[in-house]
């Protein structure tokens, strides 16, 4: 059964009184009309975390999820030039595309929804994004590319081994969807969300934190193919080095959600004199 469309996005099916009473009082104020987010990831369409999130925000807001169809884990904010990009349509209304996350995020945006959405949410990674993972991850690059193109976005990543409760870091997603919806700001912001991988009731609250920093990664993991090559595997992260109180790993090893606002200018202005100074030897 096809799903009914609005410019685009999905309109939650009314099939019971909750749906109807979320997408009531969800009204935008201005417009009148559920608000617009636009949904993807890093794992590909067919991530339970992806389909966790999307059946969640679809209770309280129109949604189109559009994602990668395949695994573009540590794609970062990679953009395919070198070939064109082909939209495709999953059995369940999700969209995917043959590229990154970030591709899926500014096709979605710039060329194929009608009306560009109140919101982009990225998620729910299979895995954390804290400190120095936030430079490599492909979910907390779809929000970023978000944000360049001047829209409100949040990564939401589960952070934990077992990946037995995407269900909570939905719910987390939903209140911080909502109270974004009772009170927006004159610019955009993006956060990283990362959720500890326990039953929302086991969450000891939300605190907003700075990014910790891992140690080195671990070396590449050298190996052989079937045909006797020699092949690399990308080693492991590192564990976390600056992990004190006020960081996101701090705040995730006691069971609380961290939520760290993220910025895109890299200028190191600490440094700007002294580079000026030895230009000038």
């Amino acid at each position: 059964m096809a799903k009914p469309e609005r410019n685009g996005y999905y309109v939650p099916p009314c099939v019971d009184n909750v749906s109807v009473r979320f997408i009531q009082c969800f009204y935008d104020p201005v417009f009148n009309l559920p608000m617009r987010i636009l949904i993807s990831n890093d794992d590909g369409y067919f991530a339970p975390g992806l389909v966790c999130l999307a059946e969640h925000l679809a209770r309280i807001a129109d949604i189109v999820v559009v994602a990668p169809e395949r695994d573009r884990s540590g794609a970062s904010n990679s953009l395919t030039l070198d070939r064109p990009l082909k939209l495709s349509r999953a059995a369940n209304g999700f969209y995917y595309v043959n590229g990154t996350p970030t591709d899926c995020v500014h096709l979605a945006v710039t060329g194929m929804l009608d009306q560009e959405p109140d919101m982009v949410v990225s998620g729910i990674n299979s895995g954390a994004n804290m400190g120095d993972d936030t430079v490599y991850s492909g979910t907390v690059a779809a929000a970023t590319e978000g944000f360049l193109l001047g829209i409100p976005s949040i990564a939401v990543s589960l952070a934990g081994r077992e990946l037995a409760h995407y269900e909570t870091a939905a719910k987390v997603a939903v209140t911080l969807v909502q109270r974004f919806a009772k009170r927006t700001h004159s610019h955009p912001w993006l956060l990283n969300v990362n959720v500890p991988d326990v039953q929302h009731d086991q969450l000891q609250g939300i605190e907003v934190t700075r990014l910790g920093k891992r140690h080195k990664a671990e070396p590449v993991v050298k190996a052989s193919n079937p045909h006797g090559e020699t092949v690399y595997w990308v080693g492991a992260a590192g564990k976390a080095q600056d992990a004190g109180e006020g960081t996101d790993f701090y705040a995730l090893a006691q069971q609380r959600v961290s939520l760290t606002p993220l910025q895109i200018d890299l200028t190191q202005y600490s440094q700007l004199d002294a580079v000026r100074d030895w230009l000038g030897q």
